[in-house]
C-alpha cells in the first residue's frame, strides 16, 4: 500500500512505504488479511466545491499491517480542521446517503464534548475503527457499512453507518456492542437515526429512532 498527497490533502496523509519492500525480512512481509478491504475518506470543508469534489478517497488497505501503517501516517482524527471528516467505508460504499449500500440505513450516533478533542476523540475513534476491521459485530458484521468523524463547531461525532434500518436485531445488537466496546455508561446514551429521516428533516433536529 502506498499513499502520497493528493489534491489538497497533502497537511493529512504522509508517504506510507509499500508493505513487502526492497531488502525487508520474512517477518517483514507477513501480511494478515482482513474479512473486507476498506477505503479511507477525507472530507475538506471548501466552500467553493460541492460536497461530493470535497469528498475524497485516501486510500484502500486490506490487511492488519497496513491499516497501521496508514493509522500512523495521518493526522488523528482530533487534528483535522474545523469542519473536515474522516470516513471509513467498506471499498465500494461512498460515505454518503445516496449510495445504494447506505439509502436504507441508519447510523448510531455517539456525541463527543468539543472539550474532548484531543486524546479522548482520538481514542473512542480508533476503537470504532477497530471494531470495524476486526469485525466484531459477530453475526451483523454484514449490516455495518462503515464510519464517520465529525469535527464541528458545536461538538464532534462519530457514527456507525448500518445497511438496513428495518432490520431491527442487527441495529440493536451493533449498537449494543459498540455501547460495550467504547464503555459507554449506563447513563450516558447513544440514539440511532434513520437517513431518511435525516435526509427530510424540518430545522436541526433529528428524530432518534432507538436510544441505549
Amino acid at each position: 500500500m502506498a499513499v502520497s498527497p493528493v489534491g489538497g490533502m497533502g497537511d493529512v496523509v504522509e508517504t506510507v512505504d509499500t508493505v513487502n519492500g526492497d531488502g525487508g525480512s520474512a517477518e517483514d512481509a507477513i501480511q494478515h488479511p482482513l474479512q473486507h478491504t476498506w477505503t479511507l475518506w477525507y472530507y475538506e470543508n471548501d466552500r467553493t466545491k460541492s460536497w461530493e469534489d470535497n469528498q475524497r478517497q485516501v486510500t484502500n488497505f486490506h490487511t492488519v499491517e497496513d491499516f497501521w501503517r496508514l493509522h500512523n501516517n495521518i493526522k488523528s482524527a482530533s487534528d483535522l480542521r474545523q469542519g473536515c471528516d474522516y470516513s471509513l467505508f467498506k471499498k465500494g460504499i461512498r460515505p454518503m446517503w445516496e449510495d445504494a449500500a447506505n439509502k436504507s440505513g441508519g447510523r448510531w450516533l455517539i456525541n463527543v464534548e468539543k472539550k474532548l478533542r484531543g486524546p479522548e476523540l482520538d481514542s473512542v475513534w480508533l476503537e470504532v475503527l477497530l471494531c470495524l476491521i476486526g469485525e466484531a459485530f459477530d453475526d451483523f458484521g454484514d449490516d455495518v457499512c462503515g464510519a464517520v468523524v465529525n469535527l464541528r463547531n458545536k461538538g464532534d461525532k462519530i457514527a456507525v453507518w448500518t445497511a438496513n434500518a428495518k432490520n431491527q436485531q442487527a441495529v440493536l445488537e451493533i449498537g449494543c456492542k459498540l455501547k460495550s466496546r467504547l464503555n459507554i455508561p449506563p447513563e450516558s446514551h447513544i440514539c440511532y437515526q434513520v437517513h431518511e429521516d435525516t435526509m427530510v428533516k424540518s430545522g436541526s433536529m433529528t428524530k432518534n429512532t432507538y436510544t441505549l
